[in-house]
């Protein structure tokens, strides 16, 4: 099945001593009478090759004048249906079939459309234009063309052309022309010549394009990806750097698609079943080691956790083993979280405060060295040099530093100077104080902090402000909202594991508040909605991930979806709050960080007060989640968003470009 000389990466294989008319009579007698016999479809069908597959169904033809694929469809249903019935297509009408779906009726999806033209070889895009032609008598790059815009229309119709070069032999001279082409393309030229990009990544070869990017990042010190997040944008921007990937490395590029389908609660299941089935006679073998290695944990253990049923087994099956070593994984564990600051090493809390009081004295302030020292210390060793300050000049240093900063850039830095549980209360205080209350804010502390920092926050509210937070917050807010919010402020979430039993019945108080399932109880609504305040607000994480999986086998929604759907306002937000923080708070705060620099203008106060806030706790976890889940890395859009001293103040909390 292989290529002549080349290994078989494929995890599945032909089926030995196979007989299509006998495999054919088995599907039948298993599809016969009252309901289908899934398990035997799943395991005759997940255990032959492709190849093998096209012949039982004309087999199934020849004994029974019957369509196998229309018998599946009516017996089938589901994911398990659309993924069994995908197994049975050729490659190629597999792939046409995706693309019709992707370009059929309002929308287009543009992810099916990258991933599919940007992975294939030029024989599989020759395959892809004839099946489409044979199976919808229609032209594909026609449809494509009237479907899409622009560039990224020009590089999809270059993509099917099948026409990439495909010789090994590699010249030096091109590489070194090709790669200064595409630096006076984008970095070195007002605007970008998207169509270098286009003819270069378009038409050479892998060999050819490894090269240049090597030569690419050592004549302007970047690799190819940074350059392209800079100077494209939108769907082409997606497309071009698919092609990059898929250039370095294919099978690493299916085992982030794979991971991002499954990662968080809520599966892609389009994209899982895609990819499944079209790589699992190619690379499969290869997809899974590049997972385990890149995602420590391995592919199999992670379909496991994330699917159910004779869908689940069919999955398992084309990936054809597991590659964890010991025990596995836990898809439900907590990550290593990471922040960007951490303590200076030979830190001099008196010579810091000599630094910055030459940085304010005299005639205009050198903001630089104020920027270097603050954001470059922890917050225990600018405790230490608030200590410092007052002992050395007998003066406040948060004073000072209000007198010599202004804007932006001043309360970054105060804010950084202040404990987190200070500036926690102080952006609190702030969001309840005077007419209006911004419930953003309120919502995103109180949901996002554990025991202690609540507990921290509390005490720095009392003494800095000589009332409690709890009153403030019901003085404040009203209904459903102020329940949430209050609760949250005892700050009295479980801290233990998950208890499987109970993880069942707090599912079913989940489904039932939200409309899902029928209200076996007797409760009354009222009291529905408060035992899913309790679960929702005591709860510990790990239990709340179990009882979130449980939510998805009972409804078969996801329940970030049906809080969307069955709620609204101020408490819609707040439930939503918690649930994306438990499933996965580096997430929630990336998508937060995304929100408040996208578009025209800056939402400063959000960015500020998250960079300052996560800093050191998950601001490293959350800049992989956001290179993950935009495309781009957060350094370079502060870098695109913000200017001077502000911009280089955040840029150092950041602590780095990915």
């Amino acid at each position: 099945m292989a290529p002549k000389g080349k290994v078989y990466r494929g995890s599945v294989k032909d089926f030995p001593g196979f007989d299509a008319s006998q495999d054919a009579e088995a599907l039948y007698n298993a599809m016969k009478g009252f309901g289908s016999d899934k398990e035997a479809i799943l395991d005759l069908i997940t255990s032959r090759s492709n190849k093998q597959r096209v012949e039982i169904c004309q087999a199934y033809k020849s004994l029974y004048g019957k369509d196998l694929i229309a018998d599946l469809k009516y017996e089938l249903t589901g994911k398990f249906e659309r993924l069994i019935v995908s197994l049975m297509r050729p490659p190629a009408y597999s792939d046409a079939k995706e693309i019709k779906d992707a370009i059929a009726g309002i929308g287009t999806d543009e992810k099916c459309l990258i991933e599919i033209l940007a992975s294939r070889t030029n024989q599989e895009i020759h395959n892809l234009v004839a099946a489409y032609k044979d199976a919808y008598e229609r032209d594909l790059e026609a449809d494509i063309v009237g479907d899409t815009s622009g560039h990224f229309k020009k590089m999809l119709v270059v993509l099917l052309q099948g026409t990439r070069e495909e010789d090994d032999v590699v010249s030096e001279d091109l590489v070194e022309q090709d790669a200064k082409d595409l630096l006076e393309a984008g970095e070195m030229k007002w605007g970008t010549d998207e169509a270098q990009f286009i003819y270069i990544l378009g038409r050479r070869s892998k060999q050819h394009l490894r090269l240049v990017f090597d030569e690419y990042l050592k004549i302007s010190g970047k690799p190819i990806e940074r350059s392209i997040r800079g100077e494209l944008s939108g769907d082409f921007e997606k497309l071009m750097l698919a092609v990059v990937k898929c250039v370095r490395s294919t099978a690493e590029y299916f085992a982030e698609r794979l991971h991002k389908a499954m990662k968080g609660l809520g599966t892609r299941d389009n994209t899982l079943i895609r990819i499944m089935v079209s790589r699992s006679e190619i690379d499969m073998l290869d997809i899974r080691e590049v997972f385990r290695t890149k995602y420590e944990k391995s592919l199999y253990n992670m379909i496991k956790e994330d699917t159910s049923g004779e869908y689940k087994k069919a999955l398992l099956k084309l990936c054809g083993g597991d590659d964890e070593g010991d025990g596995g994984g836990d898809v439900l564990t907590e990550p290593q979280l990471r922040g960007t600051v951490q303590p200076a090493a030979g830190f001099n809390d008196d010579g810091d405060a000599q630094v910055l009081r030459k940085a304010m004295k005299g005639l205009g302030t050198d903001e630089g060295a104020i920027i270097d020292v603050v954001t470059q210390r922890s917050n225990a060793q600018r405790q230490q040099i608030l200590k410092a300050y007052k002992a050395h000049y007998g003066r406040d240093l948060m004073a000072d530093l209000k007198s010599e900063l202004s804007g932006s850039l001043a309360k970054l830095i105060l804010g950084l100077m202040l404990t987190p549980a200070q500036y926690d209360a102080k952006q609190l205080q702030k969001a309840v104080e005077g007419a209006g209350t911004d419930e953003s804010v309120l919502i995103e502390i109180m949901a996002t902090r554990n025991n202690k920092e609540i507990a921290a926050i509390n005490e720095a509210y009392q003494e800095a402000y000589h009332k409690r937070l709890e009153d403030d917050l019901s003085s404040d807010t009203s209904g459903h909202f102020k329940r949430i919010l209050v609760s949250l402020a005892l700050g009295n979430r479980d801290e233990g594991p998950e208890n499987l039993t109970q993880a069942h019945e707090d599912a079913k108080v989940v489904a039932e508040t939200l409309k899902l399932a029928d209200v076996s109880s007797n409760d009354s609504s009222d009291s529905l909605e408060t035992r899913f305040l309790s679960i929702l607000c005591t709860r510990s994480y790990p239990h709340l991930r179990r009882v979130f999986q449980e939510f998805i086998k009972m409804t078969n929604h996801d329940v970030e979806h049906a809080i969307r759907k069955r709620m609204s306002g101020d408490v819609r937000d707040a439930f939503l709050a918690i649930v994306r923080s438990v499933k996965n708070k580096p997430a929630f705060f990336a998508d937060k960080l995304y929100k408040s620099m996208k578009g025209a203008g800056t939402d400063e106060r959000t960015l500020t007060r998250i960079m300052i806030s996560r800093s050191e706790i998950d601001l490293l976890n959350i800049r992989g989640e956001f290179i993950d889940l935009f495309d781009k890395s957060l350094h370079h859009m502060i870098e695109k968003d913000t200017s001077g001293d502000y911009c280089k103040a955040l840029l150092a909390l950041c602590g780095g470009d990915d």
